[in-house]
């Protein structure tokens, strides 16, 4: 199966972030720890852990761990529904924010880079193209 040009473009970005995330000071996410993260900072409206679980189409164990972790780091923090104390609310820190800051800069960097190196791959190209 043949990928599109802009398929490899947003591999090559997403490649680029991770190996940035990676070799970062500090921990690194998992991609499910990550998914959780993305979820609870890009989505509006209030995230239960039953929420989650049936947005990513994974057990709610699987949302407790991640959360677990995410919470470590500080990155979200869980509170009891004060309407409904059978549930459980996620919410967003300051330390996540932060992060979701730099995550946005490392993927536009990564973006450019792509671009920058994109663009001289196809000027090449046509170069030998135009050459014979």
């Amino acid at each position: 199966m043949a990928t599109s040009p802009s398929a490899d473009h947003l591999v090559g970005i997403l490649r680029d972030t991770v190996v940035a995330l990676v070799r970062r000071d500090g921990p690194d996410l998992s991609a499910r720890q990550l998914g959780v993260f993305l979820t609870c900072y890009l989505q509006d409206g209030a995230h239960t852990v039953r929420g989650l679980a049936a947005d990513l189409n994974v057990s709610k164990p699987a949302i407790t761990r991640a959360l677990d972790r995410l919470g470590e780091l500080d990155l979200a923090r869980r509170k009891v529904d004060p309407m409904d104390r059978r549930s459980v609310l996620v919410q967003r820190t300051l330390k996540g924010t932060a992060f979701l800051r730099d995550l946005r800069g490392i993927m536009s960097e990564a973006a450019n880079t792509a671009k920058k190196s994109g663009s001289s791959e196809s000027s090449a190209a046509s170069r030998k193209v135009a050459n014979g």
